[in-house]
């Protein structure tokens, strides 16, 4: 009898912010200003209340 083998799928990894304090992928904005070459970002982990500043560039 030929068995073909089956493949389990290849987890991806998470794509985002993750807080690395505790591990959430959950975040809320508290605050947001527009610089010169993007925009900055204050978020507040909804887990733990850690916040985390981002900076994003306009292209």
């Amino acid at each position: 009898m030929n068995q073909t083998a089956i493949s389990k799928p290849t987890a991806t990894p998470h794509v985002g912010l993750v807080c690395r304090y505790c591990g959430c992928r959950h975040f809320h904005t508290v605050y947001t200003r527009r610089r010169n070459d993007g925009i900055i970002r204050r978020k507040r982990c909804r887990n733990c209340g850690q916040a985390i500043t981002t900076r994003e560039k306009m292209v």
